[in-house]
């Protein structure tokens, strides 16, 4: 299957401390159809509270800042792709650095996607559509504890 060709809807987990950039990256997101569900923690703590409480669903993507406080996006996509039950989930890297140290690390640490802020909407838009449609529906989703 083409993940470009038919359009998904994603249950999404945004990690994103910026409010504006978050409610946009929601409306965006929201008027193409993409969501079906979103939530949003502020940091890598708050995300990992939300990803290892079992109310809550499993998320089928991250679309994660690196610069935040607390447990910035660098640190939690280190833990994300350590951890066996988080690190199928894929991710997507939205944030302002451009930095090649920054993009190599991202993509050594399994991030699926970089887009640099600003962004063009379309072109995030085409990046989250464009993560391996195999990754997104053959991905094993390892049970709770």
């Amino acid at each position: 299957m083409n993940a470009l060709a038919s359009p998904r809807s994603y249950s999404i987990l945004l990690v994103e401390d910026d409010a504006a950039d978050a409610m946009l990256i929601e409306e965006a997101l929201a008027e193409k159809g993409m969501t079906r569900a979103i939530a949003r923690a502020n940091d890598g703590v708050a995300a990992l509270e939300h990803l290892r409480d079992p109310a809550n669903d499993r998320p089928d993507l991250i679309v994660l800042d690196l610069n935040m406080p607390r447990m910035n996006g660098r640190e939690l996509l280190a833990v994300l792709k350590d951890d066996p039950s988080l690190a199928t989930i894929p991710v997507v890297v939205l944030t302002t650095s451009s930095t090649p140290d920054d993009i190599s690390d991202a993509y050594q640490h399994h991030a699926n996607a970089y887009v640099t802020k600003p962004v063009n909407l379309d072109d995030f838009l085409h990046s989250v559509r464009g993560i391996d449609a195999f990754f997104l529906e053959i991905a094993t989703h390892l049970p709770r504890d």
